[in-house]
């Protein structure tokens, strides 16, 4: 028997490190070729690695959340024949990750207690439905407590329920001085109702994967990038009803127009003439680039957490073309097969909550990014006309600017002149 040594591969150019998001296989478990046994994310790209050969586990060389340098031994499997060397691989840091501390959570040894003498258990005497060492019997129907109104007052002030107090004065009456030594030692929360129960146990979820990605980003964002937000009502009654016609008279082969597309399509014509917000800023070098492309990144809720696959060059793009895009993005987004180059490379994003949007919210810069439009849920409001209150579609755009590279009146004009676009979409076709 022999053994061969399985090494992180290389998962893209560039790459030089990877974290382990979830094994597939332990120590002992007997594997086949090509079997998965492990999968490794870089850049929310997730990536999985199969076996090239049949044998058994031996050796796990990380664990999940542990980030592995490429070519860095990951598994050892235990093989037929002389295998890839002749000795074992030593564990040391460079063939193995190192393992961080792990909370031991093996209850202590039960630490013997001397033999006590028997005794015979005298049932003390009971008060007000109360043992006199304080504690209820079991069954036992709580009747109201024997005290004055000062003691219920401060009970009450305290929090004390009464009926857990021992009462040492007459017929079992509570007294001052017992509500003091039942403080002193730590009032009892009051019993809860029948059926209800307190609830103490804490799950602890280690962070990995994607939702490690994404905490390290909105973290880099909030800290570097100081926000300025900007939130603006949008008639959207003209642009639903468009959107409506368009639907009902589309071709077979073309996609269900959602508000994202004409979004899209007015942020490029926006963009051209306040290409600061098409930009990136590169803060440690203090280079601001601003694209000619327009790369709009959508946010995508996936099973996985939050995604940002990028339609790119939206500029080149009508309509139906933007609406094709991104639903092929999306199910690539949700179904895990979003390559790196999909997700990467965005210069504003959208971010969009649809019909859990709320009426506002304060999106979070897409770091390098210096610009991020929120949409909102939209919704039928009165609306005077000059001589009436009439119903129209409105939908809030919250969004957020880097302030360090937008200012507050460059973000205004953006916003007021997105709105104009949206608010009369025929402009949005017309040639610039």
């Amino acid at each position: 028997m022999g053994e061969f040594v399985i090494k992180m591969p290389d998962v893209g150019e560039g790459v030089a490190e990877a974290e382990l998001v979830e094994w597939h296989v332990k120590p002992g478990d007997p594997v086949r070729e090509d079997m998965v046994l492990a999968a490794v994310m870089t850049d929310k790209a997730t990536v999985e690695i199969p076996s090239p050969v049949t044998g058994t586990v031996l050796w796990l060389g990380a664990e999940v959340g542990d980030t592995v340098a490429v070519k860095a031994p990951l598994v050892r499997i235990e093989i037929s024949g002389e295998g890839e060397t002749a000795a074992p691989v030593e564990e040391k840091p460079v063939a193995k990750v190192e393992e961080k501390p792990a909370v031991k959570t093996e209850a202590p040894a039960p630490v013997s207690k001397p033999a006590r003498p028997a005794k015979v258990e005298v049932k003390a005497p009971t008060t007000n439905g109360v043992h006199a060492n304080g504690a209820h019997a079991a069954g036992e129907r709580l009747e109201k407590a024997l005290a004055s109104p000062a003691v219920r007052l401060r009970a009450k002030e305290s929090g004390v329920d009464l009926r857990q107090v021992t009462g040492t004065g007459p017929a079992g009456r509570i007294t001052h001085d017992d509500l003091d030594q039942f403080i002193a030692r730590g009032a009892q929360p009051a019993l809860a109702p029948a059926g209800l129960q307190r609830k103490t146990a804490v799950d602890e979820i280690k962070v990995t994967g994607l939702r490690r990605r994404i905490a390290e980003k909105m973290s880099l964002s909030t800290s570097r990038i100081p926000h300025i937000t900007y939130v603006e009502e949008v008639d959207m009654t003209a642009l639903e009803d468009l959107r409506t016609t368009m639907n009902r008279d589309r071709k077979p082969d073309q996609p269900k127009l959602t508000v994202l597309p004409y979004l899209m399509r007015a942020l490029v014509r926006t963009i051209a003439d306040q290409p600061a917000v098409n930009a990136t800023f590169d803060d440690g070098a203090g280079i601001i680039s601003r694209h000619h492309g327009v790369h709009i990144g959508i946010a995508t809720q996936t099973p996985a957490g939050l995604t940002v696959p990028v339609v790119r060059h939206a500029e080149a793009r009508g309509i139906w073309d933007c609406a094709n895009e991104l639903n092929r993005l999306a199910d690539a987004a949700r179904t895990g097969t979003a390559t790196r180059d999909e997700l990467t490379g965005s210069t504003i994003t959208i971010s969009s909550l649809g019909a859990l949007g709320g009426i506002v919210s304060t999106p979070v810069i897409n770091h390098p990014e210096v610009a991020i439009i929120g949409v909102n849920k939209l919704a039928v409001r009165p609306v005077w006309d000059g001589t009436q209150f009439v119903p129209r579609k409105i939908m809030n755009l919250s969004s957020s600017f880097d302030h360090r590279v937008i200012d507050g009146w460059d973000a205004a004009v953006f916003v007021q002149r997105l709105k104009t676009l949206l608010e009369t979409p025929a402009l949005i076709f017309v040639e610039a």
